[in-house]
């Protein structure tokens, strides 16, 4: 088996269906799909029963309780046998050439010796059943890039052997688990690189309550990644906190939030720009 890809799903039988239609319905077909129910109580289980019984390329697991999406991601990269991988959301869906595409991206890297530890595509945004705009991500993404903003979006692909030594994704953050993943990469196996193509259809319906638009959380998260990785970098840590504001969650900072920043250290440009989004609408 050449590509395995992963699809973690709680209670979404309808969104998943179309999701894994996207991926059997793949030009490159030398694949496996993994299935991993995290404890559904709608009618996932009987769909994935169906499924894996009419395509041998799927398979299904399934959490008795819910470990939320990075634990079922984690378990399906544990059992993956396919020598690359990559990820999709059970909302979102893969353009038909998408694996093909990346498959032969690697091969050209690897025939020219290019370093690279993984790779990422454009994204064509949705929203409502439409499309609103397709993403114009940087073309290599190393981990000065990544402090300054998640430039690779929310799924990869590499080696099964890079995601496994990397450490997985980190089930304890309550956000940015990808961006933290994507960190732990990039730091180990070099830089990620584009492949300049519209892949992947990325919904961000509002109603679909993707976990990145809770505040708390992020906030969270930005605690928890600043000490793990930069404790000791305080100009890195103001980068990182300026992504808690940016306009895709909508979060203002607060008076609190300049006294942490100012703490850092001094910075007039992050200080302009934590000001101009406080007043974001």
């Amino acid at each position: 088996m050449t590509i395995s890809v992963y699809i973690p799903t709680h209670n979404r039988v309808d969104l998943l269906a179309s999701a894994v239609k996207s991926v059997l319905g793949q030009q490159f077909t030398d694949l496996e799909l993994i299935v991993v129910d995290d404890a559904s109580t709608d009618g996932t289980a009987s769909f994935l029963e169906s499924i894996t019984r009419d395509d041998k390329r799927v398979r299904s697991l399934r959490n008795d309780s819910p470990r939320g999406a990075p634990g079922a991601r984690n378990r399906a990269i544990l059992e993956a046998t396919g020598e690359f991988i990559t990820g999709l959301d059970d909302d979102d869906a893969f353009e038909p050439q998408r694996l093909g595409a990346l498959h032969d991206c690697w091969s050209s890297y690897a025939r020219h010796k290019l370093p690279v530890s993984c790779l990422y595509a454009q994204d064509i945004i949705l929203s409502g059943g439409k499309e609103l705009f397709v993403t114009k991500k940087k073309g290599t993404v190393e981990v000065a890039d990544l402090v300054e903003a998640n430039h690779i979006g929310n799924q990869v692909f590499a080696p099964t052997a890079v995601f496994r030594e990397a450490g997985l994704f980190n089930e304890k953050l309550p956000a940015w688990q990808d961006f933290e993943f994507f960190l732990r990469i990039v730091k180990q196996f070099g830089p990620a690189r584009l492949l300049d193509m519209a892949l992947y259809r990325f919904d961000v319906t509002p109603s679909r309550n993707r976990i990145s638009t809770k505040q708390d959380k992020v906030r969270a998260a930005y605690d928890l990644v600043s000490k793990l990785h930069f404790h000791d970098n305080a100009k890195a840590r103001q980068q990182l906190m300026l992504q808690v504001f940016s306009s895709f969650y909508g979060i203002r900072p607060t008076p609190k939030d300049f006294v942490r920043f100012a703490a850092l250290g001094f910075w007039p440009r992050g200080w302009a720009t934590l000001s101009k989004r406080m007043l974001w609408s």
